[in-house]
């Protein structure tokens, strides 16, 4: 599925992959701030941008969606605490199931590890069947497979209503600005 867990001078260092969404104010701007602040608790990269409809209500404007390849020392809970702080740093504001937000940060994967906890469940639940969090997984974790199941062959990679902002001709800046930051490693196509 993905690399293992390794050590590094006395401590222990974990691959996980984030998920990152946002549909409100400056969705770029939201990103990029989680970008960075992910950037202080351990190493990113980052995939390509991509839009999406949203889940859920459809009277919400539509998400700008990427993965963050994170090697952290921090565990499981650790992290999802990290990863809600940050959220809430972005302004966001729990209104409604599935409903619109400044920034949505979900542990999608975390080392090999599958697990089952009141706050948290590894691999997240979904994921197999969201194309704008799998088809950025993909760019970060190019032959990703879960329980055996090859992410890139499932329907909805297949058959995507995610794009890549890439391939969309009308934004072209977006992506400029994504791909020329400094900040973070992008994930090359």
């Amino acid at each position: 599925m993905i690399k293992s867990t390794y050590s590094n001078q006395d401590q222990i260092h974990h691959i996980c992959y984030i998920g990152l969404g946002s549909n409100l104010g400056d969705r770029l701007a939201y990103l990029r701030f989680a970008i960075e602040a992910l950037s202080k608790i351990g190493q990113v990269r980052v995939s390509r941008l991509y839009a999406s409809p949203p889940m859920g209500p459809q009277d919400q404007p539509d998400y700008l969606n990427a993965v963050v390849e994170l090697v952290t020392t921090l565990s499981p809970l650790d992290l999802l605490d990290q990863l809600q702080s940050i959220e809430l740093d972005a302004g966001r504001v729990r209104k409604r199931h599935w409903g619109e937000r400044t920034l949505d940060l979900d542990l999608l994967l975390y080392d090999q590890v599958q697990i089952q906890h009141p706050r948290l469940n590894v691999p997240h639940v979904g994921l197999m069947e969201r194309d704008f969090v799998l088809l950025p997984l993909l760019d970060v974790l190019r032959q990703a497979t879960i329980c055996e199941v090859r992410l890139s062959d499932l329907p909805c990679v297949q058959n995507p209503t995610a794009l890549a902002i890439s391939d969309l001709p009308d934004q072209n800046a977006i992506q400029k600005a994504w791909f020329h930051d400094q900040l973070f490693k992008v994930a090359e196509k």
